[in-house]
């Protein structure tokens, strides 16, 4: 396996869908504006002074549930850095293409991907880096059983901390972005290398809002009538209660399959089909959330 097999997406930005990911994700605009500040704070700290004298290691990590949109805040954040501070390099690696049933093998991969691929995309322009789901790249080395290869696992987390503190250092103009599900998965020292750690939860009652008079928006460009149920969006909220985005997202649009006539023309579609839709899909949550 190639280590280039493992960059998922290689981009330079601003770009007009990153910046889609942005505006699509609903938390709080503090939460935003503090994800960009500390992004840029951490690139002008590093340019001016050493890790000795500052040791910000340019690491924000997003936690939180599945559903959430840390991925696409992640990727909408990075396109506002771009658009705070010039182009930037964007790229996205898999964790999941760098583990290897080989002894020894996710270590070289791991060390090779912070040694050599990315400072080469960091010599020619700033770069940020999209680790999702890094409890996969960085297990909690404490918690790991002695199944599956645990030594290479092992020496893979090392060689993942090893190589953010070798880039904090030689390459200033980088900055990390690493998502996961699960934070108590996480080696506790990458996550003690973090300079942010901010928890993206279920969307509160005003994010929700925004989702469905969004998704009601978008639907209504083609069916107009679908306009209308944007009177009954303060129902539609108080039903999707405890919902994530990506489910809410999918059951307003799944609204539209209850029957196959109203799926040929969501003109037909009513404020009925959709809060018996936010019931199921919010009911179906509860009993998932249960057996997790």
């Amino acid at each position: 396996m190639s280590t280039m097999d493992s960059i998922v997406e290689n981009t330079l930005l601003p770009r007009k869908d990153f910046g889609e990911a942005w505006d699509a994700i609903k938390v709080e605009g503090s939460v935003k504006q503090r994800l960009l500040a500390q992004s840029v704070l951490s690139l002008q700290l590093r340019e001016r002074y050493s890790f000795e004298l500052m040791p910000v290691h340019g690491l924000i990590v997003l936690t939180g549930p599945p559903g959430t949109g840390k991925t696409t805040l992640a990727r909408g954040l990075a396109n506002q850095v771009a658009k705070a501070l010039g182009s930037v390099r964007y790229i996205q690696l898999d964790p999941h293409a760098l583990g290897s049933s080989s002894l020894g093998k996710s270590q070289k991969e791991v060390s090779k991907i912070f040694q050599q691929t990315i400072p080469e995309f960091a010599a020619n322009e700033p770069t940020i880096v999209l680790l999702d789901e890094v409890e996969t790249l960085a297990a909690d080395r404490q918690k790991m059983s002695l199944d599956a290869n645990p030594i290479d696992a092992h020496r893979a987390t090392d060689a993942a901390l090893a190589g953010i503190d070798l880039l904090c250092r030689t390459h200033r103009n980088t900055l990390l972005i690493a998502t996961t599900n699960y934070p108590k998965a996480v080696d506790r020292a990458l996550l003690s290398r973090a300079d942010w750690i901010e928890d993206i939860g279920p969307p509160n009652a005003e994010a929700r809002r925004e989702i469905i008079h969004d998704v009601l928006g978008l639907l209504a460009k083609h069916w107009p009538q679908v306009g209308d149920l944007k009177k009954d969006i303060a129902s539609f909220v108080t039903a999707s209660d405890g919902m994530d985005g990506r489910r809410l997202r999918k059951a307003i649009t799944a609204a539209g399959a209850i029957s196959i006539e109203i799926a040929k023309d969501l003109n037909k579609l009513k404020a009925d089909h959709v809060l018996a839709t936010l019931k199921r899909a919010a009911a179906q949550a509860d009993v998932q959330g249960d057996a997790a």
